[in-house]
C-alpha cells in the first residue's frame, strides 16, 4: 500500500503487506488505550476530586461585601474668579485616576480604621483582647502613627476598586470572614471618602475667609481713619465742596488715585493668588504649569502601580521581578515628587513675582501721590486736600465693596460645605453578604475534576508510552520486521475473552495465572469450560482459537515456494506459549489427514508428554545416546495421524546432544518418515539450544507473550536467530489483546468462526 515501507523477511518468499499506513492512528486505538489502563485514570481523577474537596472544606470562608458610588466631576477653585482660570480644569483626564488611587490611599483606611475604631474589633484586629484592661485599652486609644499605618495597610489587603467601564461608578468591596465586618469596612471606606473630599474644601475655604476678613477689617480701619481726618479739615478749613475739574493739580491728583487704587487692588489680588497657591493642593498647581507632564508622570505612576499589584497576585514580594518593579515605581514617584516640586516651586515663585510687582507699583503710585500731595499743599489750597481725602476714601469704599463681595462668596460655599454638600454620593449601600463567595464548591470541585481528568489521561498516555513490551502486531512487524502469521487471542482472566482459565498456561516454566474463583452466577457448564489451550484444536475445533492456529497452519505452508517439512518453534523467555503453539500447530496439520511427528526437543524443561499425557520414559535422548529405534520412542496420541516424540531422560549436557551427528541423522530419518516434523525447541534467550536445532529444519516461528515480552528481549531473540543463520519464517503473537484499530480487524476474523458453537460437541476433524 503506497505511504507504507514494509521491511522483509529475508527468508519469508510470500507478498506480505499490511492494509494501512505505519504511521496512521485512530480514534480507537486511543480509547483502546484508556480501556485498558481506566482504573489509574479513575483512580488520579478521584484524588483530584478529593484533594478539591479537602480544600473546600479547609479553605476558611471569605465574605464579600460591595458599595457602589458616584463621583462626579467638580471645579476644584474655593472662592476663584475668572481671573484665576489656572485652578479650573473641568476635563482634566487625571482626575478619575486620581480618585480611584485616592480610594486606595493608606490615608482613607487609617481614616477608615479610625471612624469605625477598628482597632478595638477583634475580628479585625484580634491582638485587641490581649491588650490588657480597660485603662490600657483607654490610654491606647489614640493610636500612634505606626501602629494606625499596619492597620491602615492590613485593611487595604482587603479591599479592592473596581470603576465600571464607561460609567461614573465605582464598586468598592471589602474582603473578610465575617460578613458584619465585610459590609461595615466597605460603607466605612465610602463614608470616609465622602468626608475627606468636603474637609478638604472646607479647609480651603476657611483659609480664604479668614484672609479676605484680615483684609476687610484693615480698610475699614483705614476708611474711619480717612473719614475723621476729613471731617476735621473740613470743619478746620469751613469746605464743604471743591470742584477739581478746572484745577490741574487736582486733576492729576485724581489720576494718581485712580492709578494708586487700581495698584492697590491688584496688589490685594496678587497677594490672594499668592496666598491660594500656597495653600492649593501641589499636584493641581504642578499640572497647571507643567504643560502635560504632570498628568503623564502620574499616569504611568499609576500604571506601575496597577501592574505591580496585579503581578502581586501570582508572584511574591520578594522575588527579583516584584523587587525590580517595585524599585521602577519608588525612582518613578521620586522623579514625579521631584517635578511636582520644581513645578510647585516654579508657580510660588512667579504668584510672588507678581504680588511683589504688583506691591512695588503700589508703593511707586504711592511715593507719586504723596508727591503730588506735597506740591498741593505747598501750593496752600485748601480744596486739593480735601479733594485728596475724599477720593481716597472713594477708593477705600470701593475696595471694600469687592472684599466684601468675595467673602460673601466664600461665605456661600463655606455654608455648603457645612451642609455636606459634595460630588460623591452612595448609590448603593453595602449590605451584610448571605453567603461566601470564596471558597466556592463548584468551582472546587469543577477544576479539581478537569485537572483530575487532565492528570489521568497524561499518565495514562505516559504510561503506555513508557510501556515497552509488544502488543500488537503492527508494532511486531515494524521493530523485528518479520511477518506476523497468527493471532493467538487471550482467552484467560487476564483478556476479554471467554473468561477461561488456561490450564497449565503457555509452554516453558509457565505455570499459568491463577484463576478467580467465580461466584455460582458466573459458573459454566462443563460443556463450556476450557481448562487448557493445549490441544483446544482437537477438543474444540470451532472455537476462535483452533481457528487462529488454522490460520497459522496456512500461513507456514503458503510462507515459501519451498516444501515446508520441518518446522522448529522457540521463543525469547519462558512463559511465551511455545509449547501450546507447537502442539496444537502440529493438531492442525494433523487435521489435514498428514502423517506429523512433533519431537519435545526441550531437554531441559519438557512439556509436550504432559500436554497428551503420555509416558516421558523413552523419548529423544535414548535414541541419541543410547541409539533406541525410533518406533520404540514414538508414541501415538490422541489426535489422528498425529505422533509425539516426547524429550526423555533429561541429559546434562543438552546442547552437545542437539548438535551431534546423530541428532542429524535422526532428523533426516524423521523428514523421510513423515509428512511434517514439529520440533519444539528451548527459549533462545535462555540457551542457545533453539539456533542448533532450527539450523537444521526448514524454518523456524518465534513465538512472543503479547503485552509481556520486552522490545529488547523479542529484538534480542531474532538477532540470535539471524547470526546462527536460522531462517525465521514469522511470528506468532500469543495471549493477544486487540489494541489498536487495524489489530483488531484480524483479531475479530477469527471471531467470525464458531464462538457461538463454543459449546457444541468437539469434532475430530476441521
Amino acid at each position: 500500500m503506497a505511504g507504507r515501507t514494509q521491511p522483509r523477511d529475508p527468508y519469508f518468499d510470500g507478498d506480505f503487506q499490511s492494509d494501512e499506513p505505519v504511521g496512521e492512528f485512530h480514534l480507537g486505538d486511543y480509547l483502546a488505550i484508556l480501556r485498558r489502563h481506566w482504573r489509574l485514570a479513575s483512580v488520579i481523577t478521584l484524588v483530584c476530586l478529593v484533594a478539591g474537596l479537602v480544600h473546600y472544606l479547609i479553605t476558611p470562608k471569605m465574605y464579600r461585601a460591595t458599595t457602589t458610588i458616584q463621583i462626579d466631576r467638580r471645579s476644584m477653585s474655593i472662592g476663584g474668579g475668572a481671573e484665576t482660570p489656572w485652578l479650573e480644569n473641568w476635563w482634566n483626564l487625571e482626575f478619575y485616576p486620581t480618585q480611584y488611587k485616592l480610594l486606595e490611599s493608606r490615608g482613607l483606611a487609617e481614616r477608615v480604621v479610625s471612624n469605625l475604631r477598628l482597632f478595638e474589633d477583634p475580628e479585625f484586629n484580634p491582638g485587641w483582647a490581649q491588650w490588657g484592661s480597660d485603662v490600657d485599652r483607654e490610654a491606647s486609644a489614640e493610636l500612634d502613627a505606626a501602629v494606625l499605618g499596619n492597620l491602615g495597610q492590613s485593611l487595604l489587603g482587603g479591599l479592592s476598586i473596581a470603576p465600571i467601564k464607561s460609567t461614573q461608578l465605582v464598586e468598592i468591596s471589602y474582603r473578610s470572614m465575617s460578613p458584619t465586618l465585610a459590609s461595615r469596612v466597605a460603607n466605612g471606606v465610602a463614608a470616609a471618602f465622602i468626608d475627606w473630599g468636603i474637609e478638604t474644601r472646607s479647609e480651603s475655604a476657611g483659609r480664604a475667609s479668614t484672609f479676605l476678613g484680615k483684609q476687610i477689617d484693615s480698610l475699614k480701619g483705614e476708611l474711619q481713619d480717612k473719614d475723621n481726618k476729613l471731617q476735621a479739615y473740613s470743619r478746620r478749613s469751613d469746605i464743604v465742596a471743591m470742584e477739581p475739574a478746572s484745577n490741574p493739580v487736582l486733576q492729576r491728583l485724581q489720576a494718581l488715585n485712580s492709578d494708586y487704587i487700581q495698584a492697590l487692588s491688584s496688589r490685594i489680588d496678587k497677594e490672594a493668588q499668592y496666598n491660594e497657591v500656597l495653600s492649593a493642593p501641589e499636584e493641581a498647581v504642578a499640572d497647571t504649569l507643567s504643560g502635560g507632564l504632570v498628568s503623564t508622570l502620574r499616569q504611568e505612576l499609576l500604571q506601575q502601580e496597577q501592574e505591580y499589584a496585579t503581578k502581586l497576585t501570582i508572584y511574591k514580594p520578594d522575588m527579583p521581578l516584584m523587587v525590580e518593579q517595585r524599585s521602577k515605581i519608588e525612582e518613578l514617584r521620586q522623579h514625579f515628587d521631584s517635578v511636582v516640586s520644581e513645578m510647585v516651586e516654579q508657580a510660588r515663585k512667579s504668584a510672588r513675582a507678581a504680588f511683589q510687582t504688583a506691591k512695588r507699583r503700589e508703593q511707586a503710585l504711592s511715593t507719586e501721590l504723596d508727591r503730588a500731595k506735597d506740591e498741593t499743599i505747598e501750593m496752600g489750597s485748601a480744596a486739593v486736600e480735601y479733594n485728596n481725602l475724599m477720593m481716597e476714601i472713594s477708593t477705600r469704599r470701593q475696595l471694600l465693596d469687592e472684599l466684601l463681595r468675595r467673602q460673601s462668596e466664600t461665605d456661600v460655599t463655606a455654608r455648603l460645605q457645612a451642609s455636606r454638600e459634595s460630588n460623591i454620593r452612595v448609590v448603593d449601600r453595602a449590605l451584610v453578604p448571605g453567603g461566601a463567595f470564596r471558597p466556592s464548591l463548584r468551582k472546587d470541585v469543577g477544576m479539581s475534576l478537569v485537572l483530575g481528568m487532565f492528570l489521568g489521561f497524561g499518565c495514562v498516555f505516559l504510561v503506555e508510552y513508557l510501556d515497552r513490551t509488544l502488543k500488537s502486531a503492527e508494532d511486531a512487524e515494524r521493530l523485528l520486521g518479520l511477518p506476523v502469521l497468527a493471532l493467538v487471542p487471550d482467552v484467560s482472566d487476564r483478556g476479554k475473552g471467554r473468561g477461561y482459565g488456561y490450564g497449565y498456561g503457555y509452554g516453558y516454566g509457565y505455570g499459568g495465572q491463577r484463576r478467580k474463583r467465580k461466584s455460582w452466577r458466573e459458573k459454566k457448564s462443563p460443556a463450556e469450560t476450557i481448562k487448557e489451550i493445549e490441544l483446544l484444536p482437537h477438543t474444540k475445533p470451532r472455537h476462535a482459537v483452533s481457528e487462529a492456529y488454522r490460520a497459522l497452519r496456512t500461513a507456514l505452508l503458503l510462507s515459501s515456494a519451498e516444501e515446508m517439512r520441518m518446522i522448529a518453534l522457540t521463543s525469547a523467555q519462558s512463559g511465551e506459549g511455545k509449547t501450546a503453539t507447537a502442539a496444537n500447530l502440529a493438531v492442525v496439520m494433523a487435521q489435514l489427514g498428514r502423517s506429523v511427528l512433533l519431537i519435545d526437543a526441550d531437554l531441559r524443561k519438557p512439556r509436550q508428554h504432559r500436554v497428551f499425557r503420555v509416558s516421558n520414559r523413552l523419548g529423544l535422548v535414548n535414541c541419541l545416546t543410547e541409539g533406541t529405534d525410533l518406533d520404540e520412542v514414538v508414541q501415538t496420541t490422541p489426535v489422528p495421524g498425529l505422533t509425539l516424540m516426547t524429550s526423555g531422560t533429561i541429559p546434562p549436557n543438552p546442547s552437545e546432544l542437539l548438535a551431534s551427528d546423530r541428532m542429524r541423522e535422526l532428523l533426516e530419518r524423521v523428514r523421510r518418515r513423515f509428512d511434517f516434523v514439529i520440533v519444539d525447541t528451548p527459549p533462545i534467550l535462555a540457551v542457545t539450544d533453539a539456533s542448533l536445532v532450527g539450523a537444521q529444519a526448514d524454518g523456524m516461528v518465534f513465538c512472543l507473550n503479547a503485552g509481556k515480552v520486552l522490545r529488547e528481549e523479542a529484538r534480542t531473540g531474532t538477532d540470535r536467530l539471524a547470526m546462527a543463520g536460522n531462517k525465521v519464517l514469522g511470528l506468532v503473537l500469543n495471549r493477544y489483546v486487540p489494541t489498536t484499530t487495524s489489530d483488531s480487524k484480524h483479531y475479530y476474523y477469527y471471531q467470525a468462526y464458531g464462538e457461538s458453537d463454543v459449546g457444541e460437541s468437539s469434532s475430530p476433524a476441521a
